[in-house]
């Protein structure tokens, strides 16, 4: 059986684990003051959408849609399991997540990823996404590389 993508709700004990997984991944490579962790009640909320791989049953995979002012969405929370990477799975996420900003008529996709993630910057240069200055709110930092692409 395939992996399959749906919309789901993060508040679910197999995805806390999976993005507990993805917060102790992080921080073994960005120190803690650089790293933007969405908590799961945090993408819960009424402005993200959250995207869950799963693997006959099993969650292997996530990301999620942030919704700004400006028409602009934030590619947030990407993670693939390591027993699952190299299967295009977080590519098929960012496609998703595209899919759905562009339904919504948003304009722009955004993300800031870490300097020391280059199987990321593959996915997101992959997608189409350039990389560029700081976006959001985020600091300008030695840790952050930041990517965005048009949907206009």
């Amino acid at each position: 059986m395939a992996v399959e993508i749906a919309v789901e709700t993060p508040l679910q004990d197999d995805m806390r684990a999976l993005v507990a997984e993805l917060n102790a991944a992080l921080l073994e490579l960005t120190p803690p003051e650089h790293c933007y962790h969405l908590t799961v009640e945090q993408m819960a909320g009424p402005d993200t959408t959250v995207f869950i791989a799963r693997d006959n049953g099993l969650a292997v995979g996530c990301g999620a849609l942030k919704r700004h002012d400006n028409a602009t969405g934030e590619v947030k929370r990407m993670y693939t399991r390591p027993s699952h990477r190299g299967r295009k799975i977080g590519a098929a996420i960012v496609g998703r997540v595209e899919a759905l900003a562009r339904q919504e008529g948003l304009t722009r996709l955004v993300l800031e990823t870490g300097d020391r993630h280059p199987a990321a910057w593959t996915v997101y240069e992959r997608a189409g996404f350039t990389r560029c200055g700081p976006v959001l709110d985020y600091p300008d930092s030695e840790w952050s590389v930041f990517y965005e692409k048009s949907l206009a």
